[in-house]
């Protein structure tokens, strides 16, 4: 599965799907980045749940084959960073989403060994403690991506819950820090407006709600993006 992010004033969108063939993404690619702003692409490596994951094989050769200047998103559940780190040398992407709470937050670790790549930390918005944790952790990375996710549970939830969260927090993090911040969780084309007003989110992280039967819909993207044009 990849996803894809797309700016959100109109803003930025992410959003994902399945496919094989390298030939037919480079030319979906294309038609998204030129029809609907699609400005980068999550790619799902190993979760303990949720859809979409696949190969670090097929990641590294996806993230080659997107053109510039789309960024490319690895989404990893690892927590060590030198599991991180060999992570990424396995998927050569842009951009690292890291899902979970990394060991001792070591991103110092990862900076230095990555310089070149940049580093998205996604926060489980559950309760005030994830307002804490979220302003706490903006000083060490170069975006934010607030979720709906469960990491307490004994089978972790990282993502694709397609559950809604509390806006409300979401809001506190935006006005408390001075990073770009992606907000994700539930979104679809009847509560998008409103989770944009609420927020004011940098860009969006889209995936569930323009899907049919674990396929991209064309049509459900494009009533997405009306939504909030």
């Amino acid at each position: 599965m990849w996803a894809c992010i797309i700016p959100a004033r109109a803003e930025v969108l992410l959003f994902s799907i399945r496919q094989k063939s390298i030939n037919y993404l480079s030319k979906a690619i294309r038609g998204w980045t030129k029809g609907y702003g699609a400005s980068a692409l999550g790619l799902v490596g190993h979760m303990p749940s949720g859809p979409g994951v696949i190969g670090d094989e097929l990641i590294y050769d996806i993230a080659r084959s997107v053109p510039p200047p789309i960024a490319t998103f690895l989404l990893t559940s690892e927590t060590k960073a030198e599991n991180i780190i060999a992570h990424y040398r396995k998927a050569q992407t842009t951009t690292i989403q890291i899902v979970d709470e990394p060991e001792d937050r070591e991103y110092d670790l990862l900076k230095n060994e990555l310089p070149h790549v940049k580093l998205v930390q996604v926060i489980h918005v559950i309760d005030d403690q994830s307002v804490k944790e979220a302003i706490e952790v903006s000083g060490f990375v170069d975006a934010l991506l607030l979720d709906s996710g469960n990491p307490n549970l004994p089978v972790k939830e990282l993502g694709g819950t397609g559950r809604t969260h509390n806006w409300e927090l979401s809001r506190k993090i935006r006005d408390s820090i001075s990073i770009p911040l992606f907000l994700a969780g539930g979104l679809n084309k009847d509560n998008v407006r409103q989770a944009v007003e609420a927020v004011s989110p940098f860009g969006l992280d889209l995936c569930s709600s323009v899907r049919t039967n674990g396929k991209l819909d064309s049509q459900k993207l494009k009533d997405f993006f009306n939504a909030i044009r």
